[in-house]
């Protein structure tokens, strides 16, 4: 577990960002034989949970915050029962560090047999009376262990954050603690010189590089490498790190063309899936963000994840599309602020802190219908996130445009290329990209 490196993108995953993540985490597997792990920073929307299922994958490990946990610095120690004789934990303690724990035979810790419990029962059983005074060592370890052993031992939960119980464990007299699963039940055992200074989650960013965008106290993490094709707004490091930043449609490009550079060819399933991901931010290679990379790597992927038996077999890459943007697409199936929270990037220019949020559908006559809901939800998001005012894009995929709705709209936005209409939204004819198209202009007017 020392050596696991997470591959994660961004909070509110989109399909891009999973795929990335799970396929990056594949090459460095294949490639350098790396302990890499898939995760994802919150829950997968609509789209992505469509895909996966179609594929027949799992979504990634869901990793929300980087903060240590117990269970980084956990060693499993051997463990004897209360009524086992003392003998017992007694070779246990010699092969660890002089601890033994001691554990009901349903798994839930009962206490530790240490250094100074076992001096407790040799004072309690000798004591002041000379007579007992040649009480022997033998005689003294078929005693069961339940007296030589200390029960106010504190536990921790195995996936509790460290940092939330350090004045706790520097308060305590002992040096050992118990840590527990979700039950209550034995994992093992940790010890206080290890929980003051726990190993960094080892972490590479996928599909983003701004901090407010990450995972939970990335601070706290060992982050080794970006790989993204997004602005920069990249975190600050310690050490130099590997930093790609490329100019395509999707970072899901950017895994393929490794794959390929490596003379590999992604499994079918994980080729649909990062398929998946870079139609998804392309529109099927219509979106302004798409490049000549992309249009290969599309024809690439699709070599092999259409492969005979494969489950995308006798799909094209435009069929595959119109599946994927189908099940993002629409505004009836969620509620006002899943739609406004599943695909959001907060953002800080001009001395304004927002929030830009996109939804998908294929006719924006829906909109008038949610119109109202989907204002209340946007002034909702802005309380919640603390923000100066909060805007969701409503992209209509079939025609390449979008509406824009927005919440306490600062003055220098009343210049938006974009015409009012009577309902109070916007009208951008043309504009289906929030980083490449809207993102640029908002931010162009809030810093000049």
């Amino acid at each position: 577990m020392a050596d696991r490196i997470y591959v994660i993108g961004h909070v509110n995953p989109d399909t891009d960002t999973v795929a990335a993540a799970m396929g990056y985490a594949w090459l460095l597997r294949e490639r350098d034989g790396a302990d890499t792990l898939a995760a994802r920073a919150g829950a997968v929307n609509p789209q992505t949970a469509w895909v996966l299922k179609k594929l027949g994958l799992d979504a990634p490990f869901l990793l929300n915050d980087a903060s240590p946990r117990f269970e980084a610095v956990t060693r499993r120690l051997d463990t004897a029962k209360p009524d086992s004789p003392l003998r017992e934990p007694w070779a246990i303690a010699s092969r660890t560090w002089g601890v033994a724990p001691v554990v009901d035979e349903d798994g839930t810790p009962r206490g530790l047999v240490t250094g100074t419990s076992l001096f407790g029962l040799v004072s309690q059983l000798v004591g002041l009376h000379p007579q007992r005074q040649e009480l022997r060592l033998a005689e003294i370890l078929d005693i069961p262990c339940r007296e030589a052993c200390k029960s106010d031992v504190p536990k921790f939960a195995a996936n509790s954050r460290i940092r939330d119980s350090l004045n706790k464990i520097l308060r305590e007299e002992g040096d050992d603690f118990f840590v527990v699963d979700e039950k209550g039940l034995y994992v093992g055992i940790c010890r206080q010189r290890d929980l003051l200074n726990p190993p960094r989650l080892k972490v590479i960013l996928v599909d983003h590089n701004e901090p407010r965008q990450a995972i939970a106290n990335l601070e706290e993490a060992e982050l080794l490498e970006i790989l993204d094709h997004h602005r920069l707004g990249n975190p600050s490091t310690h050490v130099p790190i590997r930093f790609t930043v490329d100019i395509v449609g999707s970072t899901s490009t950017l895994v393929s063309e490794q794959i390929e550079e490596a003379g590999l060819s992604a499994p079918p399933s994980l080729a649909g899936m990062l398929l998946a991901g870079l139609l998804s931010d392309t529109l099927i290679l219509t979106s302004p963000t798409t490049t000549e990379r992309d249009k290969k790597a599309a024809e690439r992927l699709g070599r092999w994840a259409f492969a005979r038996g494969a489950p995308l077999a006798g799909e094209t890459v435009h069929s595959y599309g119109k599946q994927i943007l189908s099940a993002s697409a629409g505004l009836s199936a969620r509620k006002p602020d899943e739609i406004v929270n599943t695909d959001l990037k907060i953002y800080e220019a001009g001395g304004y802190r927002f929030a830009i949020a996109q939804a998908e559908v294929t006719d924006l006559l829906q909109l008038a219908e949610h119109l109202e809901n989907l204002r209340a939800a946007l002034t909702a998001l802005r309380d919640k996130r603390s923000l100066d005012f909060a805007m969701l894009m409503v992209t209509d995929v079939v025609n390449g445009s979008s509406r824009l709705i927005l919440t306490d709209e600062p003055p220098e936005l009343s210049d938006l290329p974009y015409p009012p209409q009577p309902d109070g939204t916007r009208l951008a004819e043309g504009v289906v990209s929030r980083k490449k198209q809207l993102l640029p202009v908002v931010l162009g007017l809030l810093e000049r």
